[in-house]
């Protein structure tokens, strides 16, 4: 890109706001600038405050916003977090002499700065001019033309909702009795052999050739799985996982099912590399840095993680403990009896903790027996009122849940005493079959309430999405618990969404649901640290945008009120290039114009 080219660019993205682009295009020192253009956001600022008939209703929330993240990436000490000047580098892509030295801003990093500036000038255009009819009456009369507006809005909702597959559908069923009836005879198996969660464990589907037989599967799907097995890297399939794939390869449906098991190209070659340096930690998370013992991960006084268990059924693409996985349902990755005492012990001598989360791994591959015996140990420490059982199962293999294994279970939970708690992970609503019902019913049945955690991806972050999984969670028996920002990890870039986007669809689209069904919290989890909740701004801050349109934001620790603890630099992904993922695949982008706007 020629210099004149992106000096004409940035010409026009400024000419919204005529007194910074005079600043910002003049030959002052960086420092004058800086002060100059601090006091023209705080001058902006201070109108949005009083009456100006410039502004459009509500517009100033967005201008006040847009200010404040302004001034943040204006900061020096932020300026320092990020590593990186955006004062500097629009100075240098105005007036460096080595102008070939200086990075190429992308088409990502215009978007970002044009709406940055339409938005501290009141231009965003997100609003209608038109003001709703009903605000203008009073009475019974504004109610009915109030009503009339909201059933717009749910009927808008509806149609999004429509969209998405159901895995209760009776088409869906029907296709999927077929699938079975086509691996059973794969396998040369019975009905009753389908039923036996132990059946599908011993033939979890481990290679490429063994998918290919039992479902149509494109050229790049069979050498990415062919590639992982060479390169070590866990995969595996469960049968009942496998039936809920379409026998086509379109992905029209089984997008969310497919992207989760079956690893791209991009995953395993960046994996490989990470595994090959010896000086890159794939311990993203920074669990050895949280364990006090083997087997025990801690970041917050009163609960801790006790992992008995490190293996799958099958193994999620984005897992954030596929460092720590040696393979799917490795029978070497059961925590030896003396650690696993030990962890034990250790919980019973921290009195603080009150919860321990069971998780690993999948700790229901564990037997029935030494699932009641962990139970029965944990049950004899006084001070711990709540297990929360981490699990997968009941989307993976809901065989697993047996009569046998609920009545181990359920006899530890005792009301006003002790709570057991299920903690399970849907990720599309393609998932769920009659199959997950009955699994579920089961433990509500005893009075175990099962909740959810969704990981936010690119797969099931379209457009009221995720409102449609939350509302047959729900008339499942299932809670929505926490919705996950997808981890930072490079292998796992091809999942990731802008933290803008959760924001957007917790305030946008969640938001048009009864407060029973949003009942979940969006969150990033910071290595190290913890969980950092995104509908607070206190919690975080936008501090930077880089040359290829990434917004740098710095998280703040859970505890920052409590007690000393250092913040979180993290580079996110690309507003501009998700949405360019979502145009390519048939999305209409003007639905989501707003997500500029959320920080």
């Amino acid at each position: 890109m020629e210099k004149e080219s992106i000096r004409n660019r940035l010409d026009k993205i400024l000419n919204n706001a005529p007194v910074l682009k005079e600043i910002i295009f003049s030959s002052d020192p960086i420092d004058i600038k800086r002060k100059k253009i601090n006091k023209f956001l705080s001058d902006m600022l201070m109108s949005t405050f009083d009456d100006n008939p410039a502004i459009p209703p509500l517009e100033w929330i967005l201008t006040r916003d847009a200010i404040r993240v302004f001034r943040n990436i204006l900061s020096t000490r932020n300026e320092s977090l990020a590593a990186f000047s955006l004062l500097q580098y629009l100075n240098d892509l105005l007036y460096k002499e080595n102008f070939e030295q200086v990075q190429m801003p992308g088409s990502g990093f215009f978007a970002e700065l044009d709406h940055l500036i339409r938005g501290i000038t009141g231009k965003t255009g997100v609003y209608s001019d038109k003001i709703p009819a009903f605000v203008k009456h009073k009475g019974q009369k504004a109610a009915r033309m109030r009503s009339i507006n909201l059933s717009t809005m749910g009927k808008t909702a509806e149609k999004f909702i429509a969209r998405y597959p159901n895995g209760l559908d009776k088409d869906v069923i029907r296709k999927r009795v077929k699938n079975i009836a086509r691996i059973l005879k794969h396998f040369n198996a019975t009905e009753s052999d389908w039923k036996n969660w132990k059946w599908h464990t011993r033939h979890i589907i481990r290679n490429a050739n063994r998918l290919d037989s039992l479902v149509k599967i494109t050229d790049e799907e069979y050498h990415a799985v062919k590639l992982a097995r060479k390169y070590k890297i866990p995969f595996g399939i469960t049968p009942y996982y496998l039936s809920l794939m379409d026998n086509d390869t379109s992905r029209n449906n089984d997008y969310a099912i497919r992207s989760q098991v079956i690893p791209s190209i991009d995953y395993i070659k960046k994996l490989k590399e990470k595994k090959e340096n010896k000086e890159s930690s794939l311990d993203f998370m920074l669990e050895q840095d949280t364990s006090p013992i083997e087997g025990i991960t801690r970041r917050y006084p009163m609960i801790a993680i006790l992992k008995p268990i490190m293996t799958c059924p099958q193994i999620c693409v984005y897992c954030q403990r596929n460092w720590e996985i040696e393979d799917v349902y490795s029978r070497k990755a059961v925590l030896p009896k003396e650690k696993l005492e030990n962890a034990i012990q250790w919980i019973a001598e921290t009195p603080e903790i009150k919860e321990i989360l069971i998780t690993g791994g999948d700790p229901f591959l564990l037997s029935d027996t030494k699932i009641e015996e962990l139970l029965l140990k944990l049950s004899h420490i006084k001070h711990i009122e709540r297990i929360r059982i981490g699990t997968r199962t009941p989307v993976t293999l809901p065989m697993r849940i047996t009569n046998s294994l609920i009545e181990k279970i359920s006899k530890f939970h005792k009301p006003g005493k002790r709570e057991i708690l299920i903690v399970t992970h849907f990720e599309h609503s393609y998932e769920i079959t009659p199959r997950t019902i009955e699994a579920i019913q089961k433990f509500r049945s005893t009075g175990i309430t099962v909740n959810n955690q969704l990981v936010y991806t690119f797969y099931n972050s379209r457009k009221f999405e995720a409102v449609a999984l939350r509302l047959n969670l729900r008339l499942i028996g299932v809670t929505p618990y926490y919705t996950f920002n997808t981890k930072g990890k490079e292998e796992t870039d091809n999942f990731r969404v802008p933290i803008a986007r959760l924001m957007q669809e917790q305030n946008e689209e969640a938001r048009l649901l009864p407060g029973s069904v949003r009942t979940d919290e969006i969150v990033f989890n910071v290595p190290g640290l913890g969980k950092n909740y995104l509908r607070a701004n206190q919690h975080h801050d936008v501090i930077s945008i880089l040359p290829d349109g990434r917004r740098v934001f710095e998280f703040h620790p859970w505890e920052k009120k409590l007690s000393l603890a250092d913040t979180y630099v993290y580079t996110d992904v690309s507003i501009y290039d998700y949405l360019k993922r979502l145009k390519f695949i048939g999305e209409n982008t003007a639905h989501y114009n707003t997500i500029w706007y959320y920080y």
